[in-house]
């Protein structure tokens, strides 16, 4: 893949619970290996990925992922829930190798359901690019605080473009106001893909945004027999410009 571009995918696995409601983690393992390794991606964000509840325990193999994918598994201790977790609050994030990370926080959202976000500065060629991942509230208003909090941290950090993506919950194709750049501090923008349900999908509740100058291209939903059965959500992916 030629110049300044982030190929990227995203993909709420539901715990590894499939639509036939079996819990099988190496059907999610294979889906990724098959629909998403040949793509050549620099970012993979999954959600769900951990249990649901404390401790908030693994339940897939991340090396192996790592090895399949040839992507790199970023989460140290600091950014893991705790130690029986792979990632922060089902968010895992997996990069690139070529991407070299400078910064990594974790951010802590508000609900009843305990929400996060992920964030990675990276440098890719030449360019600094910061990627967030997140799964926000299915509650309306709790979303637009979610956002509220993810734009304040923007705020504090260095100003460059910035890729959000992972599992908003808002099934609005215009994001409603969770995403005014009053509220957020910058315009997030991408196209609209329906994920879900994965079977027949209706709602674009899976996002890849990027500000300018940066654009979200060739997105499409991934839509294999494997996929579509292991997972509620359908992967979501895209080429992201770095100009």
């Amino acid at each position: 893949m030629g110049g300044r571009q982030l190929r990227c995918a995203t993909w709420n696995v539901h715990r590894a619970k499939g639509t036939d409601g079996r819990i099988d983690p190496g059907r999610v393992m294979t889906a990724i290996d098959e629909a998403l390794t040949p793509l050549d991606l620099h970012v993979l964000a999954l959600q769900e990925a951990d249990e649901e509840c404390r401790p908030h325990a693994s339940i897939f193999d991340v090396a192996q992922i790592a090895v399949d994918t040839g992507l790199d598994y970023i989460h140290d201790p600091t950014l893991r829930w705790g130690p029986d977790s792979d990632g922060f609050l089902g968010t895992i994030l997996f990069l690139s190798p070529t991407l070299e990370r400078t910064q990594t926080d974790v951010i802590d959202l508000p609900g009843h359901c305990h929400r996060g976000a992920v964030s990675v500065e990276v440098i890719h060629d030449t360019r600094p690019v910061r990627i967030m991942s997140t799964h926000l509230s299915l509650f309306q208003p709790l979303r637009i605080v979610q956002m509220r909090i993810i734009g304040q941290y923007l705020r504090r950090r260095p100003p460059m473009q910035t890729v959000l993506l992972g599992d908003l919950n808002e099934w609005r194709p215009w994001g409603g106001m969770m995403l005014h750049p009053g509220l957020v501090g910058t315009a997030l923008r991408g196209p609209v893909r329906r994920t879900f349900p994965s079977t027949r999908p209706v709602l674009p509740l899976d996002r890849i945004l990027t500000n300018a100058p940066g654009e979200v291209r060739d997105m499409r939903t991934v839509h294999t027999g494997q996929a579509a059965i292991a997972s509620d959500h359908l992967p979501l992916e895209a080429i992201v410009t770095v100009p």
